[in-house]
């Protein structure tokens, strides 16, 4: 490859795939109903261009901020480049925000268009958005004003020409989904999607061949990457999926060879099988040579997964055990690292050199240390923002003088250079007792027990710490149908907090733990888009009943 052609941006590799394989399809889209349509470079490219060049006669200031609110779809990339293509910055919102934080967004981000798409619930969001704010309905939208884009497609003539963007123009402001304050907006330009794009490919090497399945919120930039910009680099194929519900038969359709996921379902999926074929008849089954190989390819294959070549997980550390389940099927997990702050571009696993425990290798063009004196992963990336969008300060209140962005979390490096993540700075608390307790490396511990789904440990200014505990779907539903089923739960999980006991100091030891009763999700707040746990919220929600659980002298303590 050329500098020329390395030098290219998104854009420009759109226009590549449109002139080289337009027949090619890129998009495979589930419209409900059994409907599928597929979209070809050719076809997609020509709504692309319709959509710009109906961007353009609006006539908005040059590079002016338009939003992308909706679940994954082919319309909602489609709707990113038309952005782009016709001069402007895209700002993507995730699917589950309330009203008050879509708001907050459109008015902070001064977005002058917003693209509406696939959502579950319009009516919650809908009065966060601001009357006068200009709305175009992406296909499979809720009935809602604005125009449709079918609608704009039709009358619209195609944008004539290759326009394109200097890279370092900015592309895009992702607004944060973290769990605590409000979002800020990480300013992105194309140049972090190009090094994205191009760098990556001795990590990941994908190929024009590669499926993927998109069902992670494109707003979050792991998604984003991985799946929308790859595959505008590499022009692999891309399908959807169509609903919760239709997901396993979405996976089924993709037989995706690359396939990226977040520890709650790739737990999920491993707790999924074990209700099936229980753990110990696995392990009885697996050792029988012949019968164990056709039993973990029939359970790859009724996930969907026997044609992945490539597995990947992020944005939350994946329990050892778990990996190590998955490497025993033959699918061999790779975890990776990053932030918004750096496009995600930052650590990742290689194939054959993978550390359990560890997100892997800094990434080429990336460098890492840990700080001395707070033990905080200190990162310089090419995929580094331009900046918080309106926050010069804040901005610069998170690099280090000599330019290593703060990531605010904590780690530690293996003589092969080799990144372990073991806890948030800020997530560090103290018990009564006067001394620090990092929670992450016990709520992992606790969260590869096969029946726990999620965990929160907890315990600042208390006596001791506890764990707070989600039992797997499957768990909760044969205790619902059998109440005796407590008893040998509440068993098994003082067993549990005795095995993670003896590997914790005095002070970090757990003093009991609390089976929740609610599910913990993102409607209700307690997990961020990506699946990870919002910490303060958790904390602020259960806060009220600590001290009596503490008083109550129970080790295993059922939410009533």
């Amino acid at each position: 490859m050329t500098h020329a052609q390395e030098e290219r941006t998104p854009l420009a590799w759109l226009y590549h795939w449109e002139r080289t394989r337009p027949d090619a399809i890129h998009l495979t889209q589930p419209f409900g109903g059994g409907k599928v349509v597929d979209y070809t470079w050719r076809t997609l490219m020509d709504q692309v261009r319709r959509m710009a060049a109906h961007l353009q006669s609006l006539n908005l200031p040059p590079k002016s901020q338009i939003a992308l609110l909706g679940k994954n779809s082919a319309h909602w990339m489609m709707a990113d480049w038309a952005i782009w293509m016709a001069g402007h910055v895209s700002v993507p919102l995730y699917p589950t925000l309330n009203a008050e934080t879509v708001r907050y967004i459109l008015e902070h981000s001064e977005s002058r268009v917003l693209f509406v798409g696939k959502l579950d619930d319009w009516p919650m969001m809908k009065p966060g958005v601001p009357a006068t704010l200009p709305v175009i309905r992406l296909p499979l939208s809720p009935q809602t004003e604005g125009e449709h884009w079918d609608d704009i497609i039709a009358r619209t003539p195609p944008l004539q020409g290759n326009p394109d963007r200097a890279l370092d123009e900015l592309a895009t402001i992702v607004y944060t989904s973290g769990s605590t304050g409000q979002p800020k907006g990480v300013m992105q330009s194309f140049r972090s999607f190009h090094v994205c794009g191009t760098k990556m490919r001795d990590v990941v090497p994908a190929r024009e061949d590669d499926r993927m399945l998109s069902y992670l919120p494109l707003a979050h930039v792991a998604e984003r990457v991985v799946v929308e910009n790859n595959s505008t680099y590499y022009g692999f194929r891309v399908f959807f999926a169509e609903s919760l519900e239709t997901f396993v038969e979405d996976l089924r359709r993709a037989r995706p060879t690359i396939f990226f996921s977040v520890p709650r379902l790739w737990t999920k999926f491993q707790l999924g099988v074990n209700a099936k074929l229980p753990p110990h008849k696995q392990k009885i089954l697996f050792r029988i040579p012949l019968l164990g190989r056709r039993i973990k390819r029939k359970i790859l294959e009724q996930l969907g997964l026997d044609q992945v070549r490539i597995a990947l997980t992020g944005a939350a550390p994946l329990p050892p055990p778990t990996i190590a389940w998955y490497r025993n099927l033959g699918l061999e997990l790779l975890e990776g690292y990053g932030m918004t702050e750096n496009m995600a571009y930052s650590h990742f696993s290689r194939p054959n050199a993978a550390r359990v425990g560890y997100v892997g290798h800094a990434n080429p063009g990336v460098e890492c240390r840990i700080d001395p004196e707070t033990g905080e992963v200190l990162i310089k990336s090419p995929g580094q923002m331009m900046g918080y969008y309106k926050e010069p300060q804040k901005t610069a209140e998170c690099y280090t003088p000599d330019g290593f962005f703060k990531t605010g979390d904590m780690g530690e490096i293996d003589e092969q250079g080799r990144l372990r993540i073991t806890g948030r700075v800020k997530e560090l608390f103290k018990t009564s007792k006067g001394k620090y307790v990092a929670p992450v490396p016990i709520e992992n511990r606790l969260g590869a027990h096969p029946k726990v789904e999620v965990v929160c440990v907890g315990g600042a200014n208390q006596p001791a710490t506890f764990a707070l505990i989600l039992l797997s779907e499957e768990t909760r539903k044969r205790v619902a149908a059998d109440p005796a089923e407590r008893a040998a739960i509440s068993t098994e999980l003082e067993t549990l907090m005795d095995e993670v006991n003896r590997s914790l100091d005095p002070h970090e030891q757990l003093a009991f733990a609390v089976v929740v009763k609610e599910p913990w999700t993102i409607d209700n707040g307690f997990l961020t888009p990506t699946m990870k746990i919002r910490r303060n919220a958790i904390e602020k929600h259960y806060e009220p009943k600590v001290e009596a659980w503490f008083s109550s002298g129970q080790r295993v303590i059922w939410e009533s």
